[in-house]
């Protein structure tokens, strides 16, 4: 664990002195290094509040979703319609009871009992379920990846069960 804090604390001030000679925020490369900073304090900020044993969870690491929102990812949940076949926790009226209910699904070992559950498996599932198991009663529902990503982002949080 020191090697991993050193590790950080040098990659940090290296990030802090690059990040001094960059111009004032109208710069383009400020604007291009966002997403990574946005990336960058998140991972950081794991790390720093890891379980109380001292030592990060990298399960819930493997499954953080790099830029998704998962409050949006609800929305767009309910929006797709999804609760018509699944139980999905904190979607009101997703009831359904076609499909499996996403109940502790951060938890899972598997996406739909066929691809590993990780987050790129998980988002192309999303976005084309049928490409995996043409027999699948889950359609295509033409889900762009930007949402996909979200959706899943919300998915990973539902660690209950």
């Amino acid at each position: 664990m020191r090697i991993g804090l050193i590790i950080l604390a040098l990659c940090a001030a290296v990030g802090i002195m690059a990040w001094s000679a960059v111009p004032p925020a109208s710069s383009p490369l400020r604007v291009a290094w966002a997403p990574v900073a946005a990336v960058w304090h998140d991972v950081a900020a794991w790390y720093r509040n890891g379980p109380a044993d001292g030592h990060p969870d990298w399960q819930a690491a493997s499954r953080q979703v790099l830029f998704g929102d998962a409050n949006r990812g609800a929305e767009l949940i309910d929006l797709y319609g999804c609760g018509a076949c699944h139980v999905v926790p904190g979607v009101s009226g997703a009831r359904g009871t076609v499909g499996p209910s996403l109940e502790g699904f951060a938890n899972r070992a598997y996406v739909a009992g066929i691809l590993p559950n990780r987050p790129g498996d998980l988002i192309r599932w999303l976005i084309d379920p049928p490409a995996f198991a043409p027999q699948t009663a889950m359609p295509d529902m033409d889900i762009p990846e930007e949402a996909a990503r979200d959706m899943a982002a919300y998915l990973y949080e539902l660690r209950g069960v």
